[in-house]
């Protein structure tokens, strides 16, 4: 592991700097909890300050030095103090040693843990703090008892107190990656830090404990299993602010370890209140409001780890027991409290149940929490749940990434298949586990075989959505759109079948260009959520994909973040349900691509391989996306890495799933250097979609061929006429059938390079900045400043600006688009370039470069020749409209 880089605390570092060098030059303390970062960030905002113009002392207040008068700036203060004087005469004295010191520098005293100096290096520090030419700036503890003349800094308004605040989650996020060399998988660095609430020093612990196996990497993307080991120091540090307990407090922290969020009418009938209120004094725990009920939870979620660590086992369970019955005696009024009975049960072996059991691991797995659900679902099946709980804990074995094991439990169980309900149940589930755990395409024919047996109409129905969306991911989708249609023509039909079935009719849509009648079919099935989500969660899968779908083929990138962002992806998340997760990962990392956030794109993308890694279902998917962001990066070998994973990941059941798999693979072989052949498979690509009726994918492909320059190129079959028509003329004539603002966008992109238009390039570049398509956008200004550029227009300067412009919103990109037209630059040249645009003269350049002034002279014109400016004025946009200009190209 690396060194601990200073991240985030960008507006606290900047209050700092500006409390020293601001005009009034007031001084600024940050107080927090241990570990929250205040001495870090008081070195760094320390560091910052030019010596040339500051005199800085740093003092680190300590325990040891806190007996000694002036012990606190034994740092600061020579060893001799002059005999005789007053203790305001020391005082005075010390101010004017730091004064000749100083050498008419402005002063600035950085205390560190100002809450542990003495008293007279208190008062020392406040009489500087009141001096002209002097600032104070510190950090203090919070809990700590303040030395009086530490307090009066603020209640004599000499300085401003600020309270330092956990790191935000995003910045914890960043810090994890620096201190582990890359990215850390999204639910990793939730739960972590979740866990650290935000603290740099025990999120520090958190990982040196994980790296002892804990921490894996995939697809450069380091996961965290989950399983923590306390070390000492971590131990220690929680040791520290729990202190010592009394039995009655000590029994309060210990059953809101196992039990929080736990009710405080519950907890006050469980132990003596006035514990509770001492528990609450020392800040071991919070009460929170929770609608109408008030609950108490830890003031730290390591507290509850060191307490559940070192209760005996005996005592756990009885605790758990006690919770269990407490919830039991007032009622279990809310939906949750069934689930946190049942847990209670398992946990403390008391569990008798299988119907608590059975439906708390139904109420779990409707949460998507599959670890949990998997527990449950297996103990009332150990219980004598029979066949209700082996065909669940088979259901959640698959999402568990665990079919062989799902099909043992259900065989275990044939015999006991009794009426077509339990026949329908099963052959549905052992259906899904084999189809697409297993991968056996041959399960659609047996389950249609098999259905015919079924006499119950509701029954029959559940099993036909099930094979219809199998018919669909198999792409045998003229069938699967009639049994879709036959089972929403049931009246019989429950409501989980019925909406699973519009979910296979709304993906239907979606890649058939029906974008409108696709929005409409989801809206329903998402109003029918609080109907079907406990007899079948897993039809949200079904949902995002058809959703997911029409979002991206819409190039609707704010419906994508909204769906990214919703409970879902939370509740996925955080229940390990990693083909939603995988999914909207996968989603997340389209959208940051065409918005042109390479490095976010192949970030979220390698997170979705890393996720997906045991799944073959979206795992294809998920290489392919990363695929492309490699692409769009000019990265034509990972490019082609990820394709080759991409083809043997990529499960046959899920051959629906081509479009985006063969519209991947034109992006790498163009980001390889072979346009021709990208073209080549785009063009039979383009017409494979048009024979299967997914315009809505074609239009996607037929406009990649436009990014390629072959808006003129033939495609389609010959016409009456033996003619053939254009690529833009096929998108004209899909602009009218396709829904959506997109396609009518796409079509006058080829339009406009068809034509040669400049102005028209740069109206379309307007119409994908406003969709935050900022690839195409940037794209589309490439090629008409192109076009100006050879035309010499005076328009070529604008348009160069306009560029310049997308491309600084984007990360790193280069694509064939933006590269056809791009000038090419020596690495002498652009040296040159970089330098003359900063505006270094010619003659500082030759120097730097070894080179003569007429050489660089020389270099210059040669340069603007190729960018088309007339001179250093333009150089620095010209630049700037060059994809990857920061990192240079060489010929």
């Amino acid at each position: 592991m690396s060194r601990w880089s200073f991240v985030g605390r960008t507006d606290e570092l900047d209050r700092l700097l500006s409390a020293v060098t601001g005009t009034e030059g007031r001084g600024l303390f940050f107080s927090g909890s241990a570990g929250i970062g205040k001495s870090r960030l008081l070195r760094e905002g320390v560091a910052a300050l030019p010596r040339d113009r500051y005199a800085v002392w740093w003092i680190a207040a300590s325990a040891t030095t806190a007996a000694l008068p002036f012990g606190g700036l034994v740092q600061v203060l020579p060893a001799e103090q002059p005999q005789g004087l007053s203790p305001a005469g020391i005082l005075r004295w010390a101010v004017d040693v730091l004064q000749q010191q100083a050498a008419g520098r402005r002063i600035v005293l950085a205390i560190d843990d100002a809450h542990l100096l003495d008293p007279p290096s208190a008062a020392l520090v406040h009489l500087v703090a009141r001096a002209d030419n002097a600032t104070v700036i510190g950090t203090l503890r919070d809990g700590e008892q303040l030395p009086l003349p530490i307090r009066a800094l603020w209640t004599d308004d000499l300085v401003d107190h600020v309270e330092l605040n956990p790191l935000a989650p995003a910045e914890t996020t960043r810090l994890l990656s620096e201190i582990l060399d890359g990215p850390v998988d999204a639910t990793s660095a939730d739960r972590l830090g979740r866990l650290s609430a935000g603290n740099p020093l025990l999120l520090r612990e958190l990982v040196f404990a994980a790296d002892r196996g804990e921490l894996t990497r995939t697809y450069g993307i380091w996961k965290w299993t989950g399983r923590l080991e306390l070390a000492p120091n971590l131990t220690d540090l929680i040791d520290t602010r729990i202190g010592q307990l009394t039995p009655g407090v000590r029994a309060v922290v210990e059953l809101v370890a196992f039990g929080e969020p736990l009710g405080l009418h519950l907890l006050n009938q469980a132990v003596d209140p006035a514990d509770v209120e001492l528990a609450e004094e020392r800040g071991l725990i919070v009460v929170v409001r929770d609608d109408r009920r008030a609950n108490v939870r830890l003031a730290h979620p390591l507290y509850g780890e060191v307490m559940r660590r070192r209760c005996p086992v005996s005592r756990t369970r009885r605790l758990q027991a006690r919770l269990a019955e407490l919830l039991e005696q007032v009622g279990k009024r809310r939906r949750d409290d069934l689930l946190r009975v049942a847990v209670w049960r398992l946990d403390s072996g008391t569990a008798q149940d299988p119907a608590l059991l059975l439906d708390a691991a139904g109420q779990a797995f409707a949460r998507y929490d599959v670890p949990l659900a998997t527990r449950l679902a297996r103990a009332a099946l150990d219980a004598g749940g029979g066949f209700d709980a082996a065909e669940l804990l088979a259901t959640i074995l698959m999402f568990a990434d665990r079919p062989d094991e799902a099909i043992e439990v259900l065989d275990a169980v044939s015999a006991d298949i009794r009426g077509d309900r339990r026949l329908s149940r099963w052959l549905t589930v052992r259906g899904m586990v084999s189809y697409w755990g297993l991968s056996r395409e041959s399960t659609v024919e047996e389950i249609a075989a098999r259905r015919s047996t079924l006499a119950d109409s509701a029954d029959q129905a559940r099993v036909l959505a099930f094979e219809g969306i199998m018919r669909l991911h198999r792409l045998d989708t003229g069938i699967a759109l009639r049994l879709g249609q036959t089972v929403l023509d049931r009246p019989a039909a429950s409501v989980a079948a019925r909406e699973l079935a519009r979910s296979t009719i709304a993906y239907l849509q979606a890649a058939q260009g029906q974008l409108h009648r696709s929005a409409t079919a989801i809206n329903q099935v998402q109003a029918e959520a609080g109907r079907w989500r406990a007899d079948m969660p897993y039809l949200q899968l079904a949902l995002e994909l058809a959703r997911g779908t029409r979002l991206a083929l819409a190039g609707d990138l704010a419906g994508i973040d909204a769906i990214v962002a919703d409970e879902f992806a939370d509740l996925a998340g955080a229940g390990d349900f990693r083909l939603g997760t995988g999914y909207l990962a996968i989603l997340q990392a389209y959208a940051a691509r065409l918005r042109g956030q390479s490095d976010a794109a192949l970030r979220t993308s390698l997170e979705a391989c890393a996720v997906l890694a045991t799944s073959r279902v979206y795992a294809g998917l998920a290489q392919a996306e990363r695929a492309q962001a490699a692409a769009l990066r000019g990265d034509g070998a990972q490019a082609a890495e990820a394709m080759a994973e991409a083809d043997r990941t990529h499960a046959p059941g899920m051959a629906v799933l081509y479009p985006w798999l063969e519209q991947a693979r034109g992006a790498v072989l163009a980001a390889g250097g072979d346009v021709p052949g990208a073209v080549k498979h785009l063009t039979g690509l383009a017409d494979r979609l048009r024979a299967d009726g997914f315009a809505g994918h074609e239009v996607h492909v037929l406009h990649d061929l436009v990014r390629l320059d072959r808006a003129t190129a033939p495609i389609g079959p010959i016409c009456s006429d033996g003619s053939r028509r254009t690529v833009a003329q096929r998108l004209a004539e899909l602009s009218e059938r396709v829904d959506g603002d997109l396609p009518p966008l796409l079509a006058r992109h080829a339009r406009a390079a068809a034509g040669d238009s400049a102005d028209e390039l740069l109206a379309v570049a307007d119409g994908f900045e406003a969709l935050d398509l900022a690839v195409y956008a940037a794209e589309a200004a490439a090629a008409a400043l192109d076009r100006l550029r050879r035309r010499r227009s005076p328009a070529a300067a604008a348009a160069r600006e306009r560029l310049a412009a997308l491309l600084g919103r984007c990360d790193l990109i280069r694509t064939p688009a933006l590269q056809a037209g791009a000038p090419a630059l020596t690495e002498r040249e652009w040296q040159v370039a970089r330098l003359a645009a900063d505006g270094v003269t010619s003659r500082a350049i030759a120097e730097r470069l070894y080179l003569s002034a007429r050489t660089v002279e020389n270099h210059l014109q040669r340069i603007y020749s190729k960018l088309g400016v007339a001179g250093r004025a333009e150089l620095r946009a010209a630049l700037r409209a060059i994809p990857g200009h920061e990192g240079g190209e060489s010929e």
